[in-house]
């Protein structure tokens, strides 16, 4: 990007977030924007452009940012009425870096209410379209994220993961979406929902930018104890033209597969295992036998750990407070009207395993099958495989509205939250389409082991060219 066209592009970025039937009231995909700001940011970093002699990877990039992602200069809702209108008084280490190689935030997106959701229609500002076709979910929780790339808005964006809210959007949406190992990325500054599994990840139109990006903000932050001292890989795909995928071994769950997997889903993904095979791959059967106690594990962990997080948003010390006669019934009035009804549940649900009496039954039960879910994954590696593949989602996009009952809903993650569970790094990618809607496939790597990941995706894409969205 050439200088002038930094702020010609963040301009057009801004503009078209704000566009009401773009970026918000038509698709709803933008919760704030900064116009003003972005700018501003724009101008600076064309003088420092000026100056550098090595360009920065982002340079002059626009961005946007998930609502549950801590920005300066913009609100930081998380998608709830109980955060209307809160602006953190810190910026999260992802974004400080993305900003640090270039990037300028334009706007902050749409998500399901503190990323509780599988399809962005939980927000207390309206539903997200996906911009494929407007009468059908883009996913959740990071819909607005995924949205935000596949409508055009900006070429790369961040969202976060608790059980597979940026590759299930991304999926739905036919971008790529990266979630790396717990611990690559600071989760300083992003609030938090389910703190042993959530994680910030990246949206981009290919899989270079999306690499790019994961490891422009990836690294050790002193702010956050559980981000890993673990040295981060430049981007580099030197892999041969001829056979570039020689000598790796792709493993194929069974467990992935079921009788029930979306006729359209499983012949795109059958396609692209033929064609990482063409590329050189040794394909092998594997098993993940914990991989159906997944769903149940994670619903017992993340909502546990929501009901611990979320006991600070009181009406006290954050956002709007509703009045009651005293403290405690300003603190159930606040907590009634401020929360949306899937939050809601989720605390409730998350406070009953956690009770006394039922901890054992429940949570301690769920960690230890936690552990089984991880050795699967572990013991696969082990054996020789260098990546998973997967479906991301076991059906393509459905319509708004279509699916109301909770455990439907926590369905559609199926395949995702197992990689959250055991913490290691997993991405989807375009590989073509069914009836006219996206299909994702998904690479999932041993932890810390993004380069072999993002190696094998950029072959498929590669391969795959103009099939992988068609």
């Amino acid at each position: 990007m050439t200088m002038p066209n930094i702020v010609d592009a963040v301009d057009a970025a801004a503009t078209k977030a704000a566009d009401p039937n773009v970026g918000r009231d038509g698709l709803n995909i933008i919760l704030a924007t900064n116009r003003d700001a972005a700018i501003a940011d724009a101008k600076r970093f064309s003088e420092r452009y000026r100056e550098a002699e090595t360009p920065l990877p982002l340079a002059g990039m626009p961005v946007v940012v998930k609502d549950n992602i801590s920005t300066l200069d913009t609100p930081t809702t998380c998608g709830s009425r109980i955060l209307r209108g809160y602006v953190a008084p810190y910026e999260a280490t992802a974004v400080q870096r993305l900003r640090e190689h270039g990037a300028i935030v334009v706007g902050k997106a749409n998500m399901d209410e503190f990323a509780m959701g599988s399809s962005t229609e939980y927000s207390s500002y309206g539903p997200t379209r996906n911009p494929l076709d407007s009468s059908r979910a883009p996913g959740g929780s990071s819909g607005g994220s995924a949205a935000a790339v596949a409508a055009g808005i900006v070429p790369i964006s961040l969202g976060s993961e608790t059980g597979g809210s940026v590759r299930q959007p991304a999926a739905f949406c036919g971008v790529v979406g990266v979630k790396p190992t717990y611990g690559r990325v600071s989760r300083f500054g992003l609030v938090a929902f389910g703190s042993s599994l959530d994680q910030i990840g990246v949206m981009a139109n290919n899989v270079r930018d999306a690499a790019v990006t994961t490891y422009a903000i990836a690294g050790k932050d002193p702010y956050d104890a559980t981000s890993a001292d673990v040295p981060v890989p430049e981007y580099k795909d030197d892999a041969p033209v001829d056979k570039p995928l020689a000598g790796i071994t792709v493993g194929r769950p069974a467990e992935y597969f079921p009788a029930s997997l979306d006729a359209g889903v499983r012949a795109r993904c059958d396609a692209a295992l033929g064609t990482l095979r063409e590329l050189g791959a040794t394909i092998k059967d594997i098993s993940l036998p914990s991989t159906e106690l997944a769903i149940p594990v994670y619903y017992i962990i993340a909502p546990a750990e929501a009901s611990s997080n979320l006991a600070r948003f009181d009406g006290v010390r954050y956002g709007p407070r509703w009045s009651g006669k005293d403290v405690q019934s300003m603190y159930e009035h606040t907590r009634s009207e401020g929360f949306g009804v899937e939050v809601q549940r989720r605390i409730l649900l998350g406070t009953y395993v956690l009770s006394h009496g039922y901890y054992d039954a429940y949570y301690r039960k769920a960690q230890s099958v936690r552990t089984m879910i991880a050795n699967d994954f572990q013991r696969v590696f082990d054996a020789g495989v260098d990546v998973i593949f997967t479906p991301t989602t076991p059906t393509p996009a459905f319509k708004l509205g279509a699916v109301t009952d909770p455990y439907e809903m926590y369905l559609c993650d199926i395949f995702t939250v197992t990689a959250n569970i055991a913490g290691v790094p997993a991405m989807s990618q375009p590989i073509g389409r069914t009836n006219g809607l996206p299909v994702g496939g998904q690479l999932i790597a041993k932890h810390f082991d993004e380069p072999t990941m993002f190696r094998v995706a950029a072959a498929l894409e590669r391969a795959l060219g103009q099939e992988a969205h068609q």
